[in-house]
């Protein structure tokens, strides 16, 4: 997944934002809330994708060949896809609308009603 596929799927999912940040860096939010990045962090100058996890997803992902704990966020269980490929897209689509899900259901009720998201 390219940066611009990662944006454009981010972007529709619902009662997103996006700023540009953090050296570059794509940031997705959901009721001001960060759920998923890609960025450059890390070894290596190219893109590298990070999402907001469950702690189960978490403990397996961080086991697999090309996914590691999230530079800055690992104590928040996320991970990053350190090279293409270490997750098929669909696979990564559905752990980015599951991390979008993840932070959207932190929200306040009323915030989520607000924002479209149910409650």
């Amino acid at each position: 997944m390219t940066r611009d596929d990662f944006d454009a799927f981010c972007g529709a999912l619902p009662a997103t934002t996006h700023v540009v940040q953090w050296g570059n860096a794509s940031v997705w939010k959901v009721g001001g809330k960060i759920f998923a990045v890609c960025s450059t962090w890390g070894e290596g100058g190219h893109a590298k994708i990070s999402f907001k996890c469950s702690d189960l997803s978490y403990s397996l992902l961080t086991q697999q060949d090309g996914l590691i704990p999230a530079p800055y966020l690992a104590r928040a269980k996320w991970v990053q896809m350190e090279r293409q490929g270490a997750l098929c897209e669909d696979d990564l689509k559905a752990y980015l609308k599951a991390a979008h899900g993840i932070i959207a259901g932190k929200l306040t009720k009323k915030l989520r009603k607000e924002l479209g998201l149910g409650d």
